[in-house]
């Protein structure tokens, strides 16, 4: 229930309003200096009513205190001392609205649900705004090597011109965190970011995501549905893995970034949109089109700006900063302690060859907090995929074969025939020689372990 704080120096009318909103309301009263500050140091209101009058002094000597202990609460000042100065400078120090004594109850029911409205309406916005900072905040592309100080510069070059922009890259390596990055820093930055991911939309559904259609347009279309390049009017539209569109769904789409029009399923008529379109892909567009996959006008309108994000093994310099800012984002997400990585586990993670790009190095680090025991992360840490290309490697360079405690002393043997194998390129008998063994015996253990 929403709380009301009555500040009237009239012990009766604040008794009558009392009753007129306590089904409503949980209700405080205050008839003096004392229990307003009482009241305003115990609750936070949603709505205050407030007295022009307040004995000796004007209510608006009491409104910074309200403000101080009810910074964003609306004040609906009460007066039978109306005039046109009062009533500018109460609105001049925040008053929300002003209502006449004798008082239309119905009148002042309606300008405090409106009020709530109000507050209600301001608290989201501001929810949102917060969220949109963390979500920047966290959701940031780092790093300071020169392939990523070349994609920066790009960014900077286009971000206030409405050019389409291309980001090519493999999956995991941060499109989204560009076109996002385009978007927040330019000129649209207070309009909508609108994602479609056109590879996760069927096709028979794809045209009213993106155009939105009229109610009664087809059987279901019970109400009108702003498609998202309506939505993000004004804004952008970041069509991620623009590659799955098919050439039907390509065709509506060129037509609309060539007349800045859309058509809505069923309307009869074309609605103008101003919407910056930024695409992303994990395919080579330009083989596509070469293929007969995917349209090569819409292409060359896509491809005004190109940005080719870098796989992370092209980028191993930023792994150190990735690290960090994993380990920090997931400490403060899930409530853990923050920890700190080996240098064993940080030289792992620098020659390990991520297929997956920063998406995988994000969950490595996720998983090794979760499983590291002390305050650092440790090569045991990490999962197998990242120690055992590791040892690989190490074993390759330093003719080291290096081997897990634990392991079987069959998968040991095993282990130590094929290494010797790979540093011998084959030669079986130079292998039986530096292992001591016939090169008979060889054939069978490579028999038993490799051919069986």
């Amino acid at each position: 229930m929403k709380k009301l704080l009555i500040i009237d120096d009239e012990k009766t009318i604040c008794t009558s309003l009392m009753f007129a909103f306590e089904d409503d309301y949980e209700i405080t009263t205050a008839s003096n200096i004392y229990e307003v500050e009482s009241a305003l140091n115990a609750v936070y209101f949603d709505v205050v009513l407030l007295d022009l009058k307040f004995g000796e002094i004007s209510g608006l000597d009491l409104l910074p205190m309200i403000k101080q202990k009810n910074k964003d609460t609306p004040v609906i000042m009460m007066t039978a001392y109306a005039s046109v100065k009062s009533s500018i400078d109460a609105m001049k120090m925040g008053v929300y609205d002003y209502i006449m004594k004798p008082i239309d109850m119905d009148k002042l029911r309606f300008f405090i649900l409106k009020a709530v409205e109000y507050k209600c309406l301001n608290e989201k916005i501001t929810r949102l705004e917060n969220a949109v900072k963390h979500h920047h905040k966290i959701h940031k592309i780092i790093g300071s090597s020169k392939k990523l100080q070349d994609v920066f510069h790009i960014i900077d070059k286009v971000k206030n011109i409405n050019m389409s922009v291309l980001i090519e890259g493999q999956s995991g390596t941060g499109k989204e965190l560009v076109a996002r990055e385009i978007h927040c820093q330019g000129n649209r930055k207070d309009q909508a970011f609108e994602v479609v991911n056109c590879g996760a939309i069927p096709s028979t559904l794809i045209e009213s995501e993106l155009f939105g259609y009229e109610k009664g347009a087809f059987t279901g279309a019970d109400t009108r549905k702003k498609g998202l390049f309506e939505l993000a009017d004004k804004g952008t539209l970041f069509l991620d893995e623009i590659g799955e569109m098919d050439l039907h769904a390509q065709v509506k789409l060129l037509r609309v970034l060539q007349s800045k029009e859309i058509f809505p399923l069923g309307s009869e008529g074309s609605k103008k949109v101003d919407v910056r379109i930024i695409a992303a892909t994990n395919r080579d567009l330009k083989e596509q089109v070469e293929n007969g996959h995917f349209r090569e006008d819409l292409y060359f309108r896509l491809n005004v700006v190109r940005i080719n994000m870098p796989p992370l093994k092209n980028r191993h310099g930023d792994i150190p900063m990735l690290i960090e800012h994993f380990i920090k984002q997931t400490a403060e997400n899930y409530g853990m302690s923050a920890k700190r990585i080996s240098r064993d586990a940080l030289a792992a993670l620098e020659t390990y060859s991520f297929p997956g790009n920063v998406r995988e190095l994000q969950n490595i680090i996720e998983r090794a907090l979760v499983f590291a025991g002390g305050d650092m992360i440790q090569l045991e840490d990490l999962p197998e995929s990242v120690t055992g290309q590791t040892m690989h490697a190490l074993g390759r360079q330093s003719g080291i074969i290096p081997v897990a405690i634990g392991t079987r002393l069959k998968d040991a043997e095993r282990l130590l025939i094929e290494r010797t194998l790979e540093y011998h390129e084959g030669n079986r008998r130079k292998t039986a020689e530096t292992l001591g063994m016939s090169e008979r015996n060889l054939r069978y253990k490579i028999k038993e372990y490799m051919e069986g």
